[in-house]
């Protein structure tokens, strides 16, 4: 062979060995965004073991677990479930309802809510202690989340006065209570919460003001000082601020606004992993997946981490404590089931009128 024909050759391959390493590149920096084979039987394994026991359970938990699993699949397995909160929710929220007007009984209703707080753990205490500076706050945020869940499914004009209970929210003193450093110091995901809440049922918008003051008590530089259990509470709250703006997993959130949040999760990856329970990883998965951030790699961590922590002896996750009581569990298996099966489509509702 002529010295210029190897020249070319030599030429030809450099060039086609560059191309393989380019290509090797990219598939490095864009991970697959799709759960993986391992990925969908550890998510077999949860759904079979929650949808068989689910009619045993409370209808709260019952609640919770078809509510999320309707908006992530869409599938009419989960209808029977939406449809009996639904008619509990509409006649517990038509009682509750008429008797706003009766002189003393939302101060009555607001002592019964601090009273009634449970105090088993030490996390419950210190949130009991602190709704007594609140009167009945203690009382509205339960009104309020059951008024939002009435709204999600399409049900709340068909409420009786329910113009009635907006207005009443109007009154308790939102700003004060979602913007005081104690408050978002022990109850930061709630805090998200009904900052949303508020904004969605059109009573008022906090929002700005909410973030302001959850950005000012954990600035970045103080969360290498907090304790586990803080830490937790402020990732908590972090991961709530997306997805009660997805209206709970009903649609998807706009990325740019929420990358201050983004950011902080994806700076804090290591302790992530390391210190934050099952629950908060899978929500922090959720944060970048409502969010269109698929192929972060977190997102494929925490499914590996969801993954390993199944029990296959039980099929669920168990406590961190190593309990496998499988209706305590259910947040923290939901929330995998959803990480781990995520096909990236989102149904609103269920609405009312369509059951």
């Amino acid at each position: 062979m002529s010295l210029p024909g190897l020249h070319e050759r030599l030429l030809s391959w450099l060039a086609l060995c560059g191309l393989v390493l380019q290509l090797s590149a990219c598939a490095v920096q864009q991970p697959d965004a799709g759960p993986t084979e391992h990925h969908r039987l550890a998510v077999e394994r949860l759904r079979a073991t929650y949808d068989a026991v689910l009619p045993e359970f409370s209808i709260g938990k019952r609640r919770h677990y078809a509510q999320r699993l309707y908006r992530v699949t869409g599938e009419e397995r989960y209808l029977p479930a939406n449809r009996e909160y639904m008619t509990h929710l509409a006649g517990r929220l038509e009682a509750e309802i008429a008797e706003l007007g009766v002189p003393g009984q939302v101060e009555r209703l607001g002592r019964e809510g601090v009273e009634g707080y449970p105090r088993r753990t030490e996390k419950q205490r210190a949130r009991a202690k602190m709704f007594t500076r609140w009167g009945e706050i203690a009382y509205a945020k339960g009104l309020l989340f059951r008024l939002v869940q009435a709204h999600y499914h399409d049900m709340l004009d068909e409420i009786p006065g329910h113009e009635r209970a907006l207005d009443y929210l109007g009154d308790p003193p939102w700003a004060a209570f979602l913007t005081d450093p104690e408050v978002l110091g022990v109850y930061a995901a709630q805090v998200a919460n009904q900052v949303h809440f508020l904004h969605q049922l059109g009573v008022m918008d906090l929002r700005r003001e909410v973030e302001a003051a959850f950005r000012r008590r954990y600035p970045p530089d103080t969360l290498a000082t907090l304790s586990t259990e803080e830490y937790r509470n402020w990732l908590y709250g972090l991961t709530h601020f997306v997805i009660a703006a997805s209206h709970y997993y009903q649609q998807k959130v706009d990325a740019d606004a929420y990358a201050w949040v983004l950011d902080s999760l994806e700076a804090q990856s290591e302790r992530i992993m390391r210190d934050a329970t099952e629950d908060i990883q899978a929500e922090v998965a959720l944060g970048f997946l409502l969010t269109g951030q698929a192929g972060h790699p977190l997102v494929r961590r925490v499914r590996d981490a969801l993954t390993a922590a199944v029990d296959p002896a039980v099929g669920m996750i168990p406590s961190p404590g190593a309990s496998t009581d499988l209706e305590r569990g259910e947040h923290r298996n939901v929330l995998a089931i959803m990480v781990l099966g995520w096909q990236g489509r989102l149904y609103t509702g269920p609405a009312w009128p369509a059951l």
